[in-house]
């Protein structure tokens, strides 16, 4: 029986899948099925942590907003502030407001003070 030389098609799949997993350590970066399981793992856990991760900052700047107003001059709870910016219609996000309320906290407090007003 003659020897029959394979295509190169399958092993370029394979160096395609291999470069995915380079940073992978063990088997995990080696062997051609442990890499296939390892990279739907993956795709899954990014697909997951994109909507946590929206989640997350927004609990972040919550926590960042009701801290600094409860903290400073105004006696304030957080959830009544942000009820009392949608009456007044000032268009604020909490994005925003926490970026405010690191860095210029006298301008958070100007901006509460107007609301109470």
């Amino acid at each position: 029986m003659t020897r029959v030389r394979r295509g190169y098609i399958a092993r370029r799949r394979r160096t395609k899948i291999r470069l995915f997993a380079s940073t992978f350590r063990g088997a995990h970066s080696r062997l051609t099925r442990t890499i296939s399981q390892q990279k739907m793992r993956a795709f899954v856990s990014t697909h997951r942590d994109r909507g946590r991760q929206k989640r997350n900052f927004r609990r972040l700047w919550i926590t960042r907003i009701n801290a600094v107003i409860r903290e400073g001059r105004v006696f304030y709870s957080y959830s009544r502030f942000i009820h009392d910016l949608y009456k007044k219609r000032l268009l604020l996000n909490r994005k925003i407001l926490a970026q405010i309320a690191i860095s210029n906290r006298n301008c958070l407090y100007l901006i509460s003070n107007e609301i109470l007003k």
